[in-house]
């Protein structure tokens, strides 16, 4: 046998079905999908990144085999241990699926071994005449790693954020369960990131992320844990109101609102069970089958953690000052006025950018700045009184550059950078239609550049009319964002400005806000 040890699953895999806390009405356990729910548990609680839990994949409960890497870690570098582990992982899933096929031309118990007999009484409950053969097909065999290490962490981190979460989601009139959801997201990681482009502890994709939240070179808001919960709230409450149950509404997180209303229109049914079981949609793959079950799963290892983790120590809540800015501020700025140092102020606004962190881009209006406990008063006495030259009145800092990358335009670089393209032309000297070349470093004009540069005007203050003002919209804000800054709401700016669509807003626009 490859490395590893195969622990068979009468040993070491105990089944608590029926030991389940009770349902609630709003996240129903169906009894179908228990066994999934406890397979979870497991991989959550139990198994370490270790082991590898080889089972059949539409019924994850059914497990065939698990093989421990531990001895193997103890002795091995982490590169030479994974290629270790995946080399056994693909061994041991050909194994299984072989052993499936040969009870399919021997379906009888005559002749069979301990294990075979084993795992053929694994599916003794599939009444289909071809369940072997069924089961042993690529797509059905697969192994999950246990991941016992990294929700333990999720554990510790989430009493940063879970006080202030659960306060939002009562304000936003949803179940605070719901704010366990990133222990299977994100494992609580404000820093998270996928290969496919979602971000922060609730992994927002750009586009999902832009709906709700300011997405720019500045701040990015998924990565805020506290405003992109708020958007994770508002974002599950309109899957609720269209789909009618958690359950869906909590899947469709996973495969979107729209694939989940075609999954019960095709199912014919709101039932997730039946779903699970039946739907076959083109992207409704393993990952979003098991999302609500992995989602009742943590719920119950995060209320039981002592049990399954001991006396942990949580990490203390967060307890900050937090102040709207009213106009740019460089961070230089704020770490000057607040005392606070770069890394504490990092460390606090994780959705700041690198660029605003180095100091080439200024946080821009409406943020609101995280400061340590009691900075808050003094930050905005210290800033009030600098002169105004040290003051920002523009989203860029003077004296940036770019380094032209291939497939890169003179517009497109003036779009990233929120100036004009003329402007663009005029600081860096080109004439016409003088064509740009990679690796050229370009002038990105600002706040003073010189002569030649174009200066981006400051926002002009908002203009009052009777029971409004009025807002010029910049680059990357949304309507939720200026609806916050100005304690509106997005309905009233839609119906005060004759808005179809909360995305039809552009940079430029001047919006009426009902106050």
């Amino acid at each position: 046998m490859s490395a590893g040890v195969r622990v068979f699953l009468s040993v070491t895999l105990a089944m608590t079905v029926g030991v389940a806390s009770a349902a609630s009405e709003r996240f129903p356990r169906p009894e179908r999908l228990a066994k999934h729910v406890e397979f979870w548990k497991h991989i959550f609680a139990t198994y370490s990144k270790y082991h590898l839990v080889v089972h059949d994949a539409e019924n994850p409960g059914r497990v065939y085999s698990i093989l421990d890497f531990s001895g193997e870690a103890s002795r091995m570098s982490e590169e030479g241990l994974r290629a270790v582990m995946n080399r056994a992982e693909a061994e041991e899933i050909l194994r299984i699926r072989r052993l499936l096929e040969r009870l399919h031309r021997h379906p009888g118990e005559a002749g069979l071994s301990i294990e075979e007999m084993r795992v053929r009484s694994l599916l003794l409950d599939d009444p289909h005449p071809d369940r072997f053969k069924r089961a042993a097909d690529p797509k059905r065999v697969r192994a999950q790693r246990g991941i016992r290490e990294r929700f333990l962490e999720g554990v510790q981190r989430s009493a940063r954020y879970l006080p202030r979460m659960e306060q939002i989601f009562r304000d936003e009139g949803l179940p605070i369960e719901l704010t366990r959801l990133p222990l299977i997201e994100s494992s609580f990681n404000t820093h998270a990131y996928s290969k496919v482009g979602a971000a922060g502890m609730w992994q927002f994709m750009p586009a999902t992320g832009r709906v709700f939240l300011r997405i720019d070179d500045a701040v990015d808001e998924r990565l805020d844990p506290f405003v992109a919960t708020r958007a994770a709230a508002r974002f599950l409450r309109q899957n609720y109101d269209r789909l009618g149950t958690w359950p869906l509404a909590i899947t469709a997180y996973n495969h979107g609102p729209g694939g989940m209303a075609r999954a019960v229109r095709t199912v014919g049914t709101t039932d997730i069970a039946a779903i699970v079981e039946r739907y076959d949609g083109p992207a409704f793959g393993f990952a979003s089958k098991n999302f609500y079950v992995e989602f009742l799963a943590a719920l119950d290892v995060h209320r039981d953690y002592r049990a399954h983790f001991g006396d942990i120590r949580l990490d203390p809540a967060i307890d900050a000052d937090e102040v709207p800015l009213s106009q740019y501020v460089s961070m230089r700025a704020v770490s000057q006025c607040s005392a606070a140092g770069i890394d504490t102020l990092k460390a606090l606004n994780p959705a700041v950018r690198p660029d605003a962190l180095s100091g080439r881009r200024n946080l821009p209006t409406g943020y609101r700045v995280r400061l340590p406990r009691g900075a808050g008063r003094s930050f905005q006495s210290c800033y009030a009184s600098l002169p105004p030259a040290a003051r920002a009145e523009h989203p860029r800092v003077a004296g940036r550059t770019h380094q032209v990358r291939k497939g890169e335009t003179l517009s497109t670089i003036a779009r990233r950078y929120g100036v004009s393209t003329d402007g663009l032309r005029r600081a860096n000297g080109i004439r016409g239609n003088n064509v740009i070349r990679i690796g050229q470093r370009l002038k990105i004009p600002g706040a003073a550049t010189g002569s030649t540069a174009s200066r981006r005007p400051a926002p002009a203050a908002p203009r009052k009319s009777a029971g409004t003002v009025t807002h010029r919209v910049r680059p990357g804000q949304t309507l939720a964002q200026i609806a916050r800054s100005y304690g509106s709401s997005v309905s009233r700016i839609r119906q005060a400005n004759g808005l179809r669509d909360a995305n039809s807003i552009r940079a430029g626009d001047a919006l009426r806000i009902p106050r």
